[in-house]
Formats: C-alpha cells, structure tokens, sequence
C-alpha cells in the first residue's frame, strides 16, 4: 500500500481499521484492545526485549542496572563497567522449582549469548524494615548483595511471595533476546498466553540508523529513503545514534504483519541521508541523481506499508508454520517441487541474458 499526503498516523489508522473489520469477518477470536497500543520502539525493547511483543500477557521485563552499579556480586559490577545492563523477568510461584529446573532455564538462554541466569527465590515476606531475611530468600547470590540491593530488586520486579527472579547481566545485544525468548518460554510453561486473542499493537519511532563497526560506517536500518522524524533533521549529523524514523511496525501475538514508514521527499533531505551514509557525491548522482532531479520538481510526501498476508492467515488458522499456509512453499533445502527449482541452466537460457560461465581454476597448492 502506497499513498501520497499523508502522515503515518493516517496509514496505521486505515491498517488497524481494515484489520478490526477482518478480525471480526473471519475470525472467532476477539481483539484484546482496541484502538490498538502504541508504544515506542525503546518502550517495546524496555519492556519486552524485542521489537515485536507479544502483549497477551504480563511478565515485563524490568531493569536494575543503577541499582546493583557498585554491587558486591562481581557478575553485575563488571557487566555494568563494561557498559552492560542488567535486567530480569519473573517467573510467577517458581521459588519451588527444583536446581534441574532452573539449569534448564540457565541452558535455554545460552543460546542467545547469555552465560548464565542469577536467580533470587522469593520463599519468604520482607521484614518491618522492607528488607528480605536470609530465611525468606532462596538463592545463592545473596550472599554477595546487601539488603537495599535485594529489596530493590523484589521491588523492580514486583515479585511476590512464591516468585522466581531470573536476571541476565551483559550487554543490551544479549541481555534483552536472551529474557524476550525466556519470557516467553514462561509464558508457555505457566500457561498465561491465551490462544484465544488477538492482540494487535503497533510500534513506533524506530532508530532511523545503526553503525556498522566492520565497515566503521552507519547504515539505514530500514531503507535510505525512510525520513527521519521532523524534530531530529537537526541531529543527523551531529548525533545520528538519537535520530528517530517515521516508521511503524503492525504485531500480532508476537509476530511481525506488516511495517512501513514514510519517505523522504525533498531532495536536499535526501542528499544528507546520502552523504550521512558515507555516499560520496559522484556515487550519489550515478546511483540516484535521476530521483533527486524528480524531487526537485515537486514530489508529494507519502509514505506506505507492505502487509504479510501469509502471516496474518497464519495467525487467524492457528498454523503451526507459516508454511501451511503457502500455497507453494520451498522445502527445508530451499527447493520449489513445483517448479523443480533450483534446477540446470541450459547454455541458450545463458546466452539468450549474456551471462557467462568460468569455472575457477585451482589455487596452486
């Protein structure tokens, strides 16, 4: 869907209109909320870890990376000096889990980066002073935090008596995808996602940029031509990291349905996307001197979104896979039975697209 004159607030209201309307036509299910929440991308990897929540359920996330800065433990000291967060998720009436248990949990964010799980046992109420004795706590940190530490971290994560405190210190590219799956992962165990709902909720002012260290350059996330919000022209060049992107993402249940953003429309705007990309001038007229040229005579503001249909049907079936739900869909190897894809290539089919083929010759052993 592409459209002329128009912000990003007038396509997500047509989106979420379509999809109200679709959900009720061919769906039992009910929509959990609506008008659909808004929250920030930032909100969204605060609160979720990820950037497309599933938000049938509670469980957010919380951060106490202030709190434990000048800790005894040595796990969250240095995390934090190293520039790392520490954050944690909670796992409600698991102070009862057996240590196999709990292995098994440390084991399931390995994958994602994560050395390790520190978990806090909430056996016990807090003292008339509002710290925790030793005898209400079942953990083998404690030892190694003081009294305000632990009350801190009960109070951040609204645990309660019963309750599991399960914390990841690292850096933010481990820290948060290692407690999203984990929180999850919860969800499932105890049984608090319903698969009864559709809970839709939008996500906003997405980072326009991000610095790629091996080319020591930054990138687009999304594509060069997605504006950046109004207020944050004036900080391309100097803080690039803070610049927002007028871009949004449509979630259901967790999974991404569709994004988009508006565009740039104005040529000079457009160059200093270029030039903030490291584009030299000559790179920019060859590659895209003839869109400047067109802005220049007048282009409306417009903006767009691309729908994942396949997704959506997915999500209303109760599919498994996306893959039940494509009508030719590859095999695990990538192949398409249909078209008996990737197959030869007869030597006209090269010549008819001037395509030439060397074989390699053998390096000198």
């Amino acid at each position: 869907l592409e459209m002329s004159f128009v912000e990003a607030a007038d396509i997500m209201a047509l989106i979420e209109e379509m999809l109200i309307k679709l959900s009720a036509k061919i769906s039992d299910k009910p929509v959990q909320q609506t008008p659909f929440p808004v929250m920030s991308y930032d909100e969204a990897m605060a609160k979720y870890g990820i950037d497309r929540p599933d938000i049938r359920f509670g469980l957010q996330l919380f951060e106490v990376t202030d709190l434990v800065r000048n800790s005894q433990f040595g796990v969250f000291k240095n995390a934090v000096a190293a520039g790392g967060i520490v954050k944690g998720v909670l796992f409600p009436q698991g102070a009862d889990l057996s240590r196999k248990e709990i292995d098994g949990l440390i084991e399931y964010v390995k994958p994602y980066g994560a050395k390790g799980l520190a978990w806090i046992g909430l056996t016990g109420e807090a003292a008339a002073d509002g710290t925790y004795p030793a005898e209400s706590l079942r953990s083998p940190i404690i030892k190694f935090l003081g009294k305000e530490e632990i009350a801190g971290i009960v109070s951040a994560s609204d645990a309660r008596r019963g309750d599991l405190i399960l914390l990841v210190a690292d850096e933010e590219g481990v820290t948060n995808p290692a407690l999203a799956n984990l929180r999850l992962e919860i969800g499932a165990r105890t049984d608090l996602i319903s698969s009864d709902l559709l809970a839709f909720c939008w996500v906003v002012d997405f980072p326009l940029l991000e610095y790629d260290r091996d080319e020591d350059r930054w990138g687009a996330i999304h594509h060069p031509f997605t504006s950046a919000r109004d207020e944050d022209w004036s900080i391309l060049e100097q803080r690039p990291a803070d610049v927002k992107a007028k871009a949004y993402d449509i979630v259901l249940n967790g999974w991404e349905i569709g994004g988009g953003s508006i565009r740039i429309h104005r040529s000079d705007q457009q160059m200093r996307m270029f030039q903030r990309l490291g584009l030299s001038e000559s790179e920019v007229d060859e590659q895209f001197g003839h869109m400047l040229e067109a802005f220049q005579y007048g282009a409306p503001p417009h903006g767009g979104i691309a729908m994942g249909i396949e997704r959506v049907v997915a999500l209303f079936a109760d599919a498994q896979s996306i893959r039940e739900v494509m009508a030719f869909p590859k095999t695990a190897t990538g192949t398409d039975l249909l078209l008996e894809a990737p197959s030869l290539v007869e030597d006209e089919q090269l010549a008819e697209l001037h395509i030439a083929v060397r074989e390699q010759e053998e390096s000198a052993k």
